[in-house]
C-alpha cells in the first residue's frame, strides 16, 4: 500500500475499530453484570420471604412461594432433600438438586409439637450472610427460561437447617444484551465507513501541498532553474515548515552552484593569463633560441604552480576536508614562516610572548599556509616594515600581522576575503597574487574553530587578527577545533 492516504485511512479505521470493540465489550459486561445483579437481587427478596415464613413456623404445604409463574422456588434440608416446590415446577437446574418434587423420607413439620419448643425464638432464624448466587435454568408449566437463583439458609425450632433456593428470570438481562451487541454489530461498519472516508478525504485534503511541493520540485530537476521556489502555504503546521525549509535549501543550493560558477570561471580566467604568457615565451624560443626568457618562464611557471596548489586545496575545503588533530606552536611556526621569505622582501620582525603556552591543534600544513599568506599580504603592501605577535589571550592563541601600508577601506574590510577579488589590480597582479590568499586564510581558520579579521592598525596601515582556540593540555583548558 504505497499511499499515505490509504495507509492513514486504514491506520484511523483499525483503530477505531479496536477502540470500538473494546469499548462495546466493556459496555456489554457492565450491562450483563448489572441486569444479573438486579435479578440476583430479586432472586435474593423471593428467597429470604419464604424463608421468612418457615422461620415463623408455617407448615411447607401452606407456604406462599410467590410469584409462581416467574419465580421457582426449591426448598431443600441438609441432605439435599427437596421438602418443598413451587407449583407448576417441572424441571430445575442451579440449585444442586434436580427434584421438582418433595422426597418422602423429607422432614416434615408436625404442629401438635411440644408448644414450648414453638415458641423459643432462638431455635427458628433465618441466616443474616450473604446469599449464595448461581445461574441455572427452570421448566414452569411448560415454559423453559433462564434464572438468576439465589440461596439463603434458615434453621427451624427442630434445629433444621434448610435452604430456599429462588429464581429470578434473566429474559430482561438477555433481552438488553441482545439489544445492544445487535445494535453495535450494525453501527460498527457504518462507524467504521464513515472514519475511513473521512481521514481519507481530511489526508488528501492535508497532503495536497506536499503534492504541490512535490511537482514543483519535479519541474525544479527537469528545468534545471534552481531560482524556483515551491509554493508555501499559508498554514503554519508542519507542512508549511516543510515547504519553508525546502526553498531554503534550494536558495542554499543555487547560491553554491552560483558560488561553483564563478569559480570555475574565475579560476579559468586566472589560469589563462600564466597558461598564454608560457606558450608565447615558449614558442618564441623555439623560433629564436636567443630570445627565451627563461626567468620569466620559470615565474609564470612558479604563478601556474602557486594558482594550482590554491584551487587544489579550495577544493578540498570545499569538499568538507577536516583539519588534522596534531598541537602545533603558532609561535615557532611563524618564526619558521617568516625565515623562509627571501631577504630582499619586506622586513618583517616576530614577537612571541613568553610564558604561556601559544599551541593549537590541527593541521600544521595548512595553518603555515594560514601564515604564509597573511605573511605574503602584508610585505606585498607594507612600505617599510611589517610586525608578527604571537601572544595568548584566555583560552585562544593571537596571530597578529601588521604593516604600515595604505590599509584596507572599512567598507572594503569583508569583500577583501572573497575569491578572486583584488582591490588594487596593480599591486596584485604585478606580484602574481590571484586573490585566493585571505579566502584560503579565513575558511582554513574557521574549519579550525577560529576566525580571521582586519582593521586599521594603530600607526596606519592593516592590522590581520588570526584566532585559534588553544590546544588542551596543561598551559590551560582550550576547546577543540569544529
Amino acid at each position: 500500500m504505497r499511499s499515505v492516504r490509504a495507509r492513514a485511512a486504514l491506520g484511523a479505521t483499525l483503530v477505531v475499530a479496536v477502540a470500538l470493540v473494546l469499548a462495546g465489550l466493556a459496555v456489554l459486561t457492565v450491562l450483563r453484570g448489572n441486569l444479573t445483579d438486579r435479578a440476583g437481587l430479586e432472586a435474593e427478596v423471593a428467597a429470604r420471604e419464604v424463608a421468612g415464613q418457615i422461620a415463623l413456623g408455617v407448615p411447607y404445604t401452606d407456604l406462599e412461594l410467590g410469584d409462581e409463574e416467574t419465580r421457582p422456588v426449591q426448598v431443600t434440608d441438609e441432605a439435599g432433600r427437596v421438602v418443598a416446590v413451587s407449583q407448576d415446577l417441572e424441571a430445575i437446574s442451579g440449585t444442586g438438586t434436580g427434584a421438582v418434587a418433595p422426597a418422602p423420607s423429607a422432614p416434615a413439620r408436625n404442629d401438635d409439637d411440644d408448644d414450648d419448643d414453638d415458641d423459643d425464638p432462638a431455635r427458628s432464624q433465618v441466616s443474616s450472610g450473604a446469599p449464595d448466587f448461581a445461574n441455572g435454568s427452570a421448566t414452569v408449566d411448560g415454559e423453559s427460561a433462564d434464572y438468576r437463583f439465589a440461596a439463603v439458609e434458615v434453621t427451624t425450632e427442630r434445629d433444621v437447617t434448610l435452604t430456599v433456593h429462588a429464581g429470578a428470570p434473566l429474559a430482561a438481562e438477555q433481552e438488553a444484551v441482545g439489544t445492544v451487541r445487535t445494535a453495535m454489530l450494525t453501527g460498527l461498519p457504518l462507524m467504521l465507513l464513515v472514519v475511513a472516508g473521512v481521514t481519507w478525504l481530511v489526508t488528501r485534503r492535508a497532503l495536497r501541498p506536499v503534492e504541490g511541493i512535490r511537482r514543483e520540485l519535479a519541474a525544479i530537476t527537469a528545468s534545471e532553474d534552481l531560482a524556483r521556489r515551491v509554493p508555501e502555504p499559508d498554514s503554519r503546521d508542519e507542512i508549511a515548515r516543510l515547504a519553508r525549509t525546502t526553498n531554503e535549501t534550494l536558495a542554499v543550493l543555487e547560491a553554491s552552484v552560483d558560488r561553483q560558477r564563478r569559480f570555475v570561471a574565475d579560476a579559468s580566467h586566472e589560469l589563462r593569463s600564466p597558461i598564454a604568457s608560457l606558450r608565447t615565451q615558449l614558442e618564441v624560443g623555439e623560433a629564436h633560441p636567443e630570445l627565451l626568457d627563461v626567468p620569466g618562464a620559470v615565474a609564470d611557471t612558479v604563478r601556474l604552480q602557486g594558482l594550482a596548489a590554491d584551487l587544489l586545496l579550495l577544493a578540498r575545503l570545499d569538499a568538507g576536508e577536516r583539519p588534522g588533530r596534531a598541537v602545533v606552536d603558532l609561535g615557532a611556526l611563524v618564526r619558521e614562516e617568516a625565515s623562509q621569505r627571501p631577504a630582499d622582501r619586506m622586513p618583517t620582525e616576530v614577537t612571541v610572548a613568553d610564558g604561556r603556552s601559544c599551541e593549537v591543534a590541527g593541521s600544521r600544513g595548512q595553518l603555515a599556509r594560514v601564515v604564509g599568506n597573511l605573511l605574503d599580504n602584508a610585505q606585498r603592501h607594507a612600505e617599510g616594515s611589517v610586525a608578527v605577535t604571537v601572544r595568548r589571550d584566555g583560552g585562544e592563541v593571537l596571530v597578529e600581522v601588521v604593516d604600515d601600508g595604505a590599509g584596507v577601506p572599512p567598507a572594503e574590510r569583508e569583500r577583501i576575503f572573497e575569491r578572486f577579488v583584488r582591490l588594487d589590480d596593480a599591486r596584485s597582479r604585478d606580484d602574481g597574487g590571484a586573490g585566493l590568499g585571505l579566502a584560503i586564510a579565513r575558511d582554513v581558520a574557521a574549519r579550525h574553530g577560529g576566525t580571521l579579521t582586519v582593521g586599521a592598525a594603530p600607526g596606519g596601515g592593516a592590522r590581520f587578527t588570526l584566532r585559534l582556540p588553544a590546544a588542551p593540555g596543561p598551559g590551560g583548558s582550550g576547546r577543540r577545533p569544529g
